[in-house]
């Protein structure tokens, strides 16, 4: 059969969800300067395919321009159709970033950090997902036997990512019922996001291929453990030299760290709307589930917001090279874009405020009362979606970081996402999520 090959330009939307639409790849360098048409209502599509109340309305036209150093084309080698995907932006026609275009908000809050921090952000997401399958394994929890099993799903995909240009780290299987972890090598920081929008839909291709299907949902069982994404980030100075790690500094933080992380705590209960953005992602941030309850940051600790991650070498060099932080408090349903901004521009109003570096917990918080948490400077995190996008709405601080509208259309959506859920209870409200996500 004759074919032409299309490639499908795409956009990390509100909802998490990979959308756009596709042409010729003979046209990608052409496509690559002038753009396809977008519409600007398409923002407020939610997860479940509805459309939220929409300021757009029918009117408008929008540009998403690919940017050609993302194509994603893998060759599966079995006769099945490539995986050909390119991430873009979404700009007004005159060439300006668009107020809802995830990746130009990632890119202008990085871009923030730089200028206040004199630093740039390395990171790396680790994606946890499920196999939907109908009778889970018991009593396989890092076994080689569990991994064994899966063994054809997690070479196939760790090749499948070398082809979409990342660097593999480690695949294993995890706490809960037939989940499983990804890893890959940090890199810069928009990269480190485009990376994370590709290896969830690259996960899911590759599952398909194995005959089975794979979910990256906050949280399937509201009784088990959930599936979390954890973005680990440091810092390198203009010459690249690495910026987070000051043997003098509280529990090896520089300056920049320290400011960076406490800016993160304390916006942390406004930003966790876009980090952990579906109304069951709040089923997982409750303490002892591994997750994150408090704005604390943790020595070796997962169930803190924010980790101070180990390091195994012997020298102040090598410590600098490893020396890195982790944020717990995200979730698949979010945009890696919008995730890693909130948190970026988070950090950079520590440096703004020139805040001093926090201080590092080793003890379970849940024990203490509201009272000594206060006291402390703690906060219980919110404990549902409305409460979280309440928060957000409600700091002038935090929703002046983004463009102007951006706030109420992101509140839209999410709202519109929670209007279709109306009274389900938690166990089919995993359900769909795990549907969709």
């Amino acid at each position: 059969m004759i074919k032409t090959p299309l490639v499908f330009a795409a956009t990390s939307d509100f909802a998490g969800k990979i959308r756009g639409k596709s042409f010729p790849l003979a046209d990608l360098e052409k496509r690559s300067a002038k753009g396809v048409g977008w519409t600007p209502t398409n923002v407020q599509i939610t997860c479940f395919d509805k459309i939220a109340e929409t300021p757009f309305g029918s009117l408008g036209d929008l540009l998403l321009v690919p940017d050609a150093e993302t194509l994603v084309d893998i060759d599966y080698g079995d006769g099945s159709p490539a995986d050909r995907f390119v991430l873009g932006d979404i700009r007004e026609l005159d060439g300006a970033p668009w107020s809802c275009c995830t990746r130009s908000i990632l890119k202008q809050a990085l871009k923030r950090l730089e200028d206040l921090g004199g630093v740039r952000l390395v990171a790396a997401f680790e994606h946890e997902f499920q196999l939907d399958a109908g009778s889970p394994a018991f009593g396989e929890a890092y076994t080689h036997s569990g991994f064994q099993q899966k063994r054809e799903l997690a070479e196939s995909l760790m090749a499948a990512l070398g082809q979409a240009g990342m660097e593999t780290d480690t695949f294993m299987n995890e706490y809960g019922p037939d989940q499983y972890e990804v890893t890959i090598d940090p890199t810069d920081g928009l990269r480190a996001a485009d990376h994370a929008a590709v290896l969830r839909e690259v996960t899911r291709s590759v599952a398909r291929r194995c005959g089975e299907r794979a979910t990256f949902t906050p949280i399937r069982d509201p009784e088990n453990v959930g599936n979390g994404v954890h973005i680990h980030m440091s810092f390198v100075d203009a010459q690249g030299i690495p910026a987070t790690y000051d043997p003098a500094g509280p529990a090896g933080m520089s300056s920049v760290t320290g400011a960076f992380l406490a800016g993160v705590l304390k916006y942390l209960d406004s930003i966790v709307a876009f980090t952990a953005p579906s109304d069951v992602s709040y089923l997982r941030l409750t303490p002892h589930r591994w997750s994150a309850a408090y704005n604390n940051l943790g020595l070796r600790d997962r169930e803190a917001s924010l980790r101070i991650c180990p390091t195994s070498a012997q020298d102040e060099a090598g410590i600098a090279r490893q020396y890195n932080f982790e944020f717990r408090a995200g979730d698949a349903a979010a945009s890696p874009y919008l995730a890693l901004a909130a948190i970026v521009h988070a950090g950079a109003q520590g440096l703004q405020e020139n805040l001093a570096a926090p201080p590092v917990t080793q003890e379970d918080l849940s024990l203490l009362s509201a009272e000594a948490l206060k006291a402390r400077g703690y906060t219980r995190l919110p404990e549902a979606l409305p409460e979280a996008l309440a928060r957000f709405e409600h700091n002038d601080i935090a929703r002046s970081w983004f463009p102007e509208g951006f706030a109420e259309v992101y509140l839209a959506h999410k709202r519109g996402e929670l209007a279709y859920l109306d009274s389900m209870p938690p166990e089919e409200r995993c359900a769909v999520y795990a549907q969709v996500y």
